[in-house]
């Protein structure tokens, strides 16, 4: 019971909240607002103190290594998704956790455990992906739209990010490799994609990709910070201290991005 209640339960629900927050935060206040509130960390939080809890401060900090260059995936899968909507979004989802499933093996073949190399992929990854759609695609932000909320579209909003992630969040404590990897499945990114995709459209989507993409270097500084303070200050204060830098960025990226289009 307490084994479901730790791995399931509290991954389905803390998720299903953050997936209701980001998807009203963008609705109301617009993409800029939404896509740095979607990409605090969160599911993560619970994932890496329950590796740390279950297996070990070092097999969490180990794990941890790998979660900037899989965030450089994430960016990818998300990316893919939100531009090949367009087109079909079954088709989208399909290619994306493709190319995502492909490219995570390759971390997982290589049990990615250097931090600087980690970085370096997130880098490489992610600075094209904002680039290609600030620039090459031109993607303004969107404003906030009109819609009404009833208790069913909350209630089905929050079931179908709770259950991929709390799924993600089960399989984040089967060796370290894997379990970074799985500790940020994109399934945030997942839930949201299809949400304002059947809701709002493609370019609606693709204008909360581009704020979601320059939002990840909190994940980034939060993974980052546990790398380092989980071995020297334990799992507590590490974790607190880590979240409070990845709020300082995100503050930072909120206001950097309200000079953009």
């Amino acid at each position: 019971m307490h084994n479901f209640l730790t791995y399931f339960l509290l991954p389905f629900f803390l998720s299903a909240t953050v997936v209701i927050v980001i998807t009203v935060a963008a609705e109301r206040y617009g993409t800029k607002a939404g896509g740095i509130i979607g990409t605090l960390p969160s599911t993560m939080v619970v994932a890496f103190i329950l590796i740390a809890i279950n297996n070990g401060i070092d097999v969490a900090s180990n794990a941890v290594a790998v979660v900037p260059a899989e965030m450089g995936i994430n960016i990818m899968f998300l990316l893919m998704t939100a531009m090949l909507s367009r087109r079909s979004l079954s088709l989208a989802i399909v290619v994306a956790l493709s190319v995502w499933a492909m490219l995570s093996s390759v971390l997982l073949l290589i049990e990615l455990k250097n931090i600087l190399l980690s970085l370096l992929i997130y880098v490489m990854f992610m600075i094209p992906s904002f680039l290609f759609l600030e620039f090459f695609k031109k993607t303004k932000s969107s404003k906030r739209v009109e819609i009404h909320y009833t208790l069913s579209k909350i209630l089905v909003r929050g079931a179908l990010a709770g259950t991929v992630v709390a799924i993600a969040v089960s399989l984040a404590s089967i060796g370290a490799a894997l379990s970074g990897i799985f500790s940020v499945f994109p399934a945030i990114f997942l839930s949201t994609m299809v949400i304002f995709v059947m809701e709002h459209g493609s370019d609606f989507a693709v204008a909360m990709a581009k704020s979601m993409t320059f939002g990840t270097p909190t994940i980034v500084a939060y993974a980052t910070s546990i790398y380092f303070l989980y071995p020297f200050i334990g799992v507590a204060c590490g974790t607190i201290i880590s979240y409070t830098i990845s709020l300082a960025v995100a503050i930072m990226l909120f206001k950097a991005m309200g000079k953009m289009a």
